[in-house]
């Protein structure tokens, strides 16, 4: 049966996958109109089917060593991966975060195609769709391109009887020898850097414009280099051993105009606010959970988007990492803000990102013991993962119903990473979501709930001082020197 060979950044996501740790990313929609089951499979048979990776299983194949590859599908029954389910009594969001914790604790079958999709009865008015895939099929960016396909902007879209054109590329070529994937990797990446930096090199012609491009990467490769010999960030709640069992939380949504104000009057971008409301509020969970929240340091691995303009539309992964140290140690809100925007800002500046996607696409070649070694080794420099996806800026339907709430959660691999951190922002609001190891963070609907209070405050203090000049910007703050951990 033919085989089409993953992506090496695909590929190191599919070995990511771990008993006790799924690399799955789950999504959750919530409408106050019921969900017509009959309509739903319809949607998706039509307009899911147009990508070839949802019809695809995964088999591991190749010498010396077994890489993971795409297969179709033998006799691919779509009605394996739609199920009707009803919410447990009292059928509110309690209980739904329940079922939601439940499902995401569940590994997916590897015989099958990796995704799944719940249609769930009885919440509250309304219905929810559960809808999981497995990292190695599509980022965030990714699924919004999935998402753009699925979903209408109106209630009387009819449903398209001809599927999408496939715009999941077939596969990679295998390349000549062992290394010959991983030096392809890197060229695709500097292309893919070049690319998103909006430049069209020709070494001939613009030999200096090359060289500052080839500087870049080096650059990145050298801060990987020095992120890789930074402290392991100390122990904390997040870290320690992960159990089978999830748990999730979200927060209520906040408006979009209401984060653009509190950034207007401190300088900042909306990402910059959301950040700091959220580092607010893990400050205050550690110090519930009886950390010297004073003296301590927390950092995040942040994704950053690399896809270059012509992939846009296509599934996979391409993103780079960051590691952000998130200002847990101010005490005031506003103090916290100027802090994380200036940290931010350093970031945007930052080659990191292209250094780790080349390093992911490597691994992604390896051996797996290999993957699982470098991910440790990075991992320890980290406590949790923050996400941050721009969804829908419409209302959209699904079978005609209105979707009122979309909310994610993406994974945190590996073994040190106990809890991811996702923003997802839709029609106008934002909203915070996390999950966790059950075992570690056995309540994260505190952290949601206290980033509610911590944007409160925020919004409460950038009207109350909209007469007053704005504050002078700083500069980023290094992490506070701690003892180095053998």
């Amino acid at each position: 049966m033919t085989t089409y060979p993953m992506s090496p950044g695909d590929a190191a996501w599919f070995h990511m996958d771990g008993p006790a740790n799924l690399a799955i990313m789950n999504g959750l929609l919530i409408t106050r109109q019921a969900l017509d089951f009959n309509r739903v499979p319809a949607v998706y048979r039509e307009r899911l089917m147009g990508f070839e990776r949802f019809r695809q299983r995964v088999v591991e194949v190749g010498l010396p060593f077994a890489t993971p590859h795409w297969q179709n599908m033998p006799n691919f029954d779509i009605d394996q991966h739609l199920h009707h389910i009803a919410l447990a009594e009292p059928n509110d969001q309690s209980a739904l975060r329940t079922l939601v914790s439940d499902i995401a604790s569940t590994p997916l079958d590897h015989s099958q195609p990796l995704w799944q999709v719940y249609v769930v009865d009885g919440v509250e008015d309304g219905s929810a769709l559960i809808m999981r895939v497995h990292h190695c099929i599509a980022d965030g960016t990714g699924m919004m391109t999935v998402i753009g396909k699925l979903f209408d902007t109106g209630p009387g879209t009819p449903i398209r009887t001809d599927a999408p054109a496939d715009a999941t590329p077939a596969g990679h070529p295998a390349g000549d020898g062992l290394l010959a994937p991983a030096l392809k990797a890197i060229e695709r990446t500097v292309r893919s850097a070049m690319a998103m930096a909006g430049d069209t090199v020709d070494v001939v012609m613009h030999p200096r414009q090359a060289l500052d491009t080839a500087t870049t990467v080096l650059g990145g490769a050298g801060m990987l280099v020095s992120e890789l010999l930074k402290t392991n960030d100390p122990q904390s709640p997040f870290k320690g051993e992960f159990g089978p069992h999830k748990q999730v939380a979200w927060s209520r949504p906040v408006p979009i105009e209401d984060i653009k104000a509190i950034g207007a009057r401190y300088g900042a971008k909306v990402n910059d606010v959301l950040v700091a409301a959220m580092t607010g509020a893990l400050r205050s969970y550690l110090k519930g959970r009886g950390v010297d929240v004073n003296h301590t340091s927390l950092r995040a691995m942040v994704p950053v988007d690399l896809r270059p303009p012509e992939r846009l539309g296509q599934l996979g992964n391409e993103f780079g990492l960051v590691i952000l140290d998130l200002a847990v140690t101010s005490a005031g809100p506003v103090q916290r803000l100027a802090i994380t925007r200036a940290r931010m800002d350093a970031l945007k500046r930052s080659p990191e990102p292209v250094a780790t996607l080349m390093l992911m696409e490597i691994l992604g070649r390896a051996p797996k013991a290999l993957e699982d070694f470098s991910n440790v080794l990075f991992g320890r420099k980290a406590s949790l993962v923050m996400s941050n996806v721009v969804g829908p800026r419409e209302v959209l339907y699904l079978a005609g119903v209105p979707i009122d709430r979309m909310i994610s959660w993406a994974p945190h691999p590996g073994h040190e990473l106990g809890m991811t951190i996702t923003i997802l922002s839709y029609h106008g609001f934002a909203t915070l979501s996390v999950i966790g190891d059950a075992r570690l963070v056995p309540d994260p609907q505190t952290i949601s709930d206290q980033f509610q209070h911590e944007f409160q405050i925020l919004l409460r203090t950038s009207r109350a001082r909209t007469d007053r000049a704005p504050p002078k910007r700083v500069q980023a703050k290094p992490a506070p020197a701690r003892r180095r951990t053998p």
